[in-house]
């Protein structure tokens, strides 16, 4: 899911493996150091993290920050 208003871009990605807050955590750290992003919210109980950022992020960056953070990108909500 992907929503855009005037100048921000809200999508909505499905990770796994996330338990728990460090988990939560650990992906926010990665997913908010790219470039544009301005806030991330990662539910380990749904597996669900919601971006937010200045224009649409390539699915492969959003896929790297994931791996580097050690969890698993599957794809958009």
């Amino acid at each position: 899911m992907t929503a855009e208003t005037d100048t921000q871009t809200t999508t909505v990605y499905r990770v796994t493996g996330m338990t728990c807050g460090h988990c939560e955590g650990a992906v926010t750290t990665e997913l908010s150091a790219l470039a544009g992003v301005s806030s991330v919210k990662a539910v380990a109980a749904t597996g669900e993290v919601t971006v937010t950022s200045a224009a649409p992020l390539a699915d492969e960056d959003v896929r790297a920050a994931v791996d580097e953070a050690g969890y698993e990108f599957t794809g958009r909500v």
